[in-house]
């Protein structure tokens, strides 16, 4: 008997059982939300090339030499084409073709596509950029042995080491005034219906799940140090969010 079709989604393994990565939460709490069919699998990164190739995924980015750069998260989906299964890269363009194939549950409210996309777009150029610092140290550490040692060849320690003493100071000042400059913004929200945890105010969208994606990050991530600050950081907002959230992390 043949076994129904569901979506591939490629993440690197970790030490963490149900991974951390910001780009690749974003597409599983939408398949989630979406009630979509999906497997996790794993793809070191020393294997990441070539089995990227394997499959046929697009390349996200060319080198200054010309050659394909690939990044995960990347998507098969042979639901609506068992033959010729539709593979993707890039979380912005997995989102949009999932929005697109698979309307039922939409993510987008009418009319606010081009807002919620900018909103996404401030997320990961503005919001991110002082955390940084802080979390991609700590988040290769979570990586396998393997991994780890194809980032780090022998003799070379990472390019850059875990943030301390002032350095340190300063990102956390900078990372808390995004933190604070995105609530006030969110909190204009409030008292429209709508108790203002959410991007719109009320449902939860597509802005909401890139937002999550990075709190997940942190909470998986650092557990004891990290999220314990910001989850209590405006009032609590972040934890109401997640929780919001969480039905959709399964």
């Amino acid at each position: 008997m043949k076994s129904n079709p569901y979506i591939t989604l490629y993440d690197t393994p970790s030490s963490q059982s149900n991974g951390w990565a910001p780009s690749i939460w974003r597409i599983r709490l939408i398949l989630n939300y979406k009630r979509l069919p999906y497997r996790i699998k794993g793809v070191e990164l020393p294997d990441l090339d070539r089995t990227m190739r394997s499959i046929g995924a697009p390349a996200t980015s060319k080198r200054s030499d010309g050659r394909p750069v690939y990044s995960l998260p990347v998507i098969v989906d042979p639901i609506r084409s068992p033959n010729a299964p539709v593979v993707l890269s890039n979380p912005s363009v997995i989102s949009e073709y999932l929005e697109i194939h698979y309307p039922a549950r939409p993510l987008y409210p009418d009319g606010s596509k081009a807002l919620q996309t900018m909103f996404v777009h401030y997320l990961h150029d503005n919001f991110l950029r002082p955390l940084l610092p802080i979390m991609i140290p700590l988040s290769a550490q979570h990586l396998t042995e393997r991994s780890q040692a194809h980032l780090f060849p022998p003799g070379q320690g990472p390019s850059n080491p875990p943030l301390t003493g002032p350095q340190r100071e300063q990102a956390w000042a900078a990372v808390r005034e995004n933190f604070n400059f995105l609530a006030s913004v969110l909190d204009k929200n409030n008292g429209d219906d709508g108790d203002g945890t959410v991007v719109q105010g009320h449902d939860i969208t597509y802005a909401d799940f890139a937002l999550c994606a990075i709190l997940i990050w942190i909470e998986r991530v650092s557990p004891q140090d990290i999220w314990p600050r910001v989850r209590t950081w405006n009032g609590g907002r972040w934890n109401r969010l997640m929780d919001r959230c969480r039905e959709y992390m399964d």
